[in-house]
């Protein structure tokens, strides 16, 4: 018996120091995404637009896991570090508040962002924060009308990219992702769904989730979510 417990607790110890290991090994810079700001939205509709804060934040980080010169910080990680130190959610967080939840969650870089909406004008902004040096780098701005919301989320990741200078994602990917048939109303409901996961509300989510993955296929963002809420 005490044989059988050595092996297993050897086992466990050499499978933790291979996935060390392999950490170590991935040099590609890490990149973190926190909750963008509700900086202004109004006209019809805008009362949709309040989850986009989590949604937006979650596609650019889909968008930017495109490109494999990066490492992406996952965002169930970045929340578990939001609560353990008492740190917003959202809101214009300075660099060096930046910085520092870059450093916990082992990024190098760390991007923050506001959103505003007037009357179907949308503008998406975007920072960049070295991790090493607190620096935020030159602001980013995306602007369309709102129906194009997510065109702009793939034209911020790609801005992001340059910004980091890293190499760009592939010309033919990158008009892939651009010509996705992804209304505004997809981004909306999956941001909600969203909200109603991290808040434990499987049942709800799973069902904007469905809804999404039937009305719009192109949006398999949705179709991953729900597969891994049922456990398939």
């Amino acid at each position: 018996m005490r044989h059988t417990i050595a092996v297993v607790a050897l086992m466990i110890a050499s499978a933790f120091a291979a996935s060390l290991e392999a950490q170590e090994a991935d040099t590609r810079p890490g990149v973190a995404v926190l909750p963008f700001t509700n900086g202004g939205s109004f006209g019809p509709g805008s009362e949709d637009l309040a989850t986009l804060e989590v949604g937006v934040q979650q596609m650019l980080l889909t968008e930017l896991a495109q490109n494999p010169s990066m490492r992406i910080v996952e965002r169930s990680r970045i929340r578990e570090i939001l609560d353990e130190q008492g740190l917003v959610r959202s809101g214009q967080v300075d660099p060096n508040t930046a910085a520092r939840i870059g450093r916990l969650v082992g990024a190098r870089y760390v991007i923050t962002g506001v959103f505003m909406d007037l009357y179907g004008d949308f503008r998406l902004d975007g920072r960049v924060v070295d991790v090493e040096t607190s620096e935020q780098l030159r602001a980013l701005e995306v602007r369309s009308q709102r129906e194009n919301l997510y065109q702009m989320l793939v034209d911020l990741a790609s801005g992001i990219t340059d910004r980091l200078e890293l190499p760009p994602l592939a010309a033919v990917a990158l008009e892939e992702r651009r010509t996705r048939e992804i209304p505004v109303e997809a981004v909306t409901l999956y941001s909600r769904a969203q909200v109603f996961e991290d808040g434990g509300r499987r049942e709800q989510a799973i069902e904007l989730y469905r809804q999404i993955a039937d009305r719009f296929p192109a949006m398999t963002e949705a179709q991953e979510a729900l597969r891994q809420l049922q456990g398939g």
